[in-house]
């Protein structure tokens, strides 16, 4: 895969670019509710020079009951340039070295028509690993001029999944730990209840990376890990989790894998586990 293809891009690449004007840094990072400090905070300690704080809650549906759902076009619009962020800038967006939200954050960009959007492998773990230069605070920014327009193909809805449970026509494949997918614990978010999509496969989206160095792992790997998990990457994919963030690991890997077409499902968990949702399976997948 080449460069230009690979959404993935080296510290080495973003280091030699830092300080250009067209070349956009977003801290995506992102953890479960309640967990301190808050990735805000973390921001304002430490980040990469340049980069400003793209907030998975903050740019989402905020009439929606459920966790940081897709916004509008409009509203997408409007939180990227207030970011500072223009339609022909090259964005790069990082999390905190765990693969959770970039790969989150990419997707939108991409379903939003931003085509010109990459991921930092390894994060600002690698990044600090290597030494490299972070600075504190907010910085400066002045507005970009971005527009955006919704490609549906890109999301899946609720709807959309009770009726692939009679056509099948598309695979699904869960992110979360085995135990979550199982309903054999309790899920972190309250109310919901335990188990998975009937007909789910699961792959947990930690797989994916090297946790020592927070990079994904070679290509060969992670298609071994899609087989492992009984995905056949020639039919159509939708990748969910708890609340939609680290299903787009798994769609990130796809898409490396030079995968096409697939799509993330925005509820996920927070939405079919509700008590008056869909059917729901639990043990491992069938």
């Amino acid at each position: 895969m080449t460069t230009h293809t690979d959404p993935l891009v080296s510290t080495d690449w973003l280091a030699a670019r830092l300080g250009d004007p067209t070349v956009k840094i977003i801290d995506a990072s992102f953890k479960m509710p309640g967990v301190l400090p808050l990735p805000a905070d973390d921001y304002l300690a430490a980040h990469i020079p340049g980069a400003v704080f793209f907030d998975v809650d903050a740019v989402s549906d905020h009439s929606s009951s459920l966790p940081h759902m897709y916004p509008s076009a409009d509203q997408f619009a409007r939180d990227v340039e207030a970011l500072g962020i223009s339609s022909g800038d090259t964005v790069v967006a990082y999390d905190a070295g765990g693969w959770v939200a970039a790969p989150r954050a990419w997707w939108m960009f991409l379903s939003f028509g931003h085509a010109d959007i990459r991921i930092l492998d390894g994060g600002l773990k690698k990044w600090v690993a290597e030494g490299r230069p972070t600075e504190a605070g907010k910085p400066t920014i002045t507005p970009g001029r971005f527009s955006a327009k919704l490609n549906a193909s890109f999301i899946r809805s609720r709807d959309q999944l009770v009726a692939n449970l009679d056509s099948g026509a598309e695979q699904v494949i869960d992110a979360r730990a085995a135990p979550r997918f199982e309903g054999s614990v309790a899920e972190p978010r309250p109310g919901l209840r335990a188990g998975h999509i009937p007909g789910s496969r699961n792959l947990p989206y930690n797989e994916l990376f090297d946790a020592a160095t927070g990079t994904m792992k070679p290509l060969a790997d992670l298609r071994q890990a899609f087989e492992r998990a009984g995905l056949d990457l020639g039919r159509p994919v939708v990748t969910s989790c708890g609340s939609g963030v680290s299903a787009a690991v798994l769609t990130l890997a796809l898409y490396r894998l030079g995968v096409r077409g697939s799509a993330l499902y925005d509820g996920s968990w927070s939405e079919w586990g509700l008590q008056d949702g869909p059917p729901v399976a639990t043990g491992p997948a069938a």
